[in-house]
């Protein structure tokens, strides 16, 4: 990164050397930190639902590498000659009370005066040094599982348009404000290979991210994707966030599509996500099985996705 060498130390386990989803350091041979930061601008109206969505956001990192949260410090930026106070006491509200949902700790935080209103936190967890999750241990043969439907990005670009209605502003809103502690828990009773969560890179782009400098590529299935009903219908009308188009140019020498993919289902599996589900690759003959384990505790919109293979390296193929 812009030719700086970053200090390293013999018990940082995951550090900018290879980056992933947050950072981990070794205290002893039993426990280790896991420490990210994420904070964003708003992507709904309602300063609650903000709150919320923002600090779920925040602690998926945490359990995307298979650790478990315990404190938390706020991130704001708030302009007070513009906005009024009772805002930031909502959204504040919104964060700590999905905080108290994931038994975290607030610890702290710091704002300032800002122009853009921006939340978020410094999450940190606890894992075993021995069993962190990244990105990039994908096994050929695994199966990739995605515990959340895709679509986020272009309902909340409806949304700005004033076509989305109250019923599915309050459905998207409740969707990115949903932890991911649930699957990481219920996953972490398998043997997982690697993990990640699905942000702002899309679908394909995360997994892009799996694949590059590895000696595997990964196969998806389309029509096996979970996708909220609407934004395909939105996607169809135009209404596709700036993001998407950036995260295909980034990528797209990685992605090879088969001819019946739609131009829409092309759009949404690029779509970038707040607060997404987790992609999970594991053992093909786990996997159905761990599909199960996840709809019992409640996550009922996933689904196997792909899978896997030794051919083409470093590449995607979405049939």
């Amino acid at each position: 990164m812009c030719g700086i060498e970053f200090p390293g130390h013999p018990d940082l386990i995951v550090g900018l050397d290879s980056p992933d989803d947050a950072g981990v350091y070794r205290i002893t041979e039993e426990i280790a930190l896991i420490q990210t930061v994420d904070f964003f601008t708003p992507i709904v109206d309602d300063p609650y639902w903000f709150g919320q969505i923002a600090a779920a956001n925040a602690l998926s990192d945490i359990y995307a590498m298979g650790g478990k949260p315990i404190t938390a410090m706020n991130l704001v930026c708030f302009p007070s000659d513009r906005m009024q106070i009772g805002i930031l006491r909502e959204i504040l509200r919104g964060g700590i009370d999905k905080l108290k949902e994931a038994e975290v700790v607030l610890v702290g935080g710091h704002s300032v005066d800002d122009e853009e209103l921006k939340y978020g936190l410094s999450a940190t967890g606890l894992i075993h040094p021995r069993k962190v999750l990244t990105k990039r241990n994908l096994q050929v043969g695994d199966r990739l599982i995605l515990t959340k439907p895709l679509g986020t990005g272009i309902i909340n670009t409806a949304i700005k348009g004033g076509l989305a209605s109250s019923e599915l502003i309050e459905y998207v809103s409740s969707l990115m404000a949903e932890l991911n502690k649930k699957a990481s828990e219920v996953m972490l009773q398998y043997d997982v290979h690697a993990c990640t969560d699905i942000t702002g890179f899309g679908l394909l782009g995360h997994l892009a991210e799996m694949v590059e400098g590895t000696e595997v590529g990964v196969s998806v299935e389309a029509s096996r994707v979970p996708t909220i009903q609407k934004a395909v219908e939105f996607a169809s009308m135009g209404f596709v966030p700036g993001g998407t188009r950036k995260n295909y140019e980034f990528i797209r020498d990685m992605v090879d599509f088969s001819d019946n993919v739609s131009a829409v289902m092309r759009d949404i599996l690029f779509d970038p996500q707040t607060s997404g589900g987790l992609l999970i690759s594991l053992n093909s003959g786990e996997a159905e099985k761990l599909v199960e384990d996840l709809n019992s505790a409640g996550i009922r919109q996933v689904s196997v996705v792909g899978e896997v293979v030794r051919e083409p390296k470093e590449k995607i193929v979405v049939l």
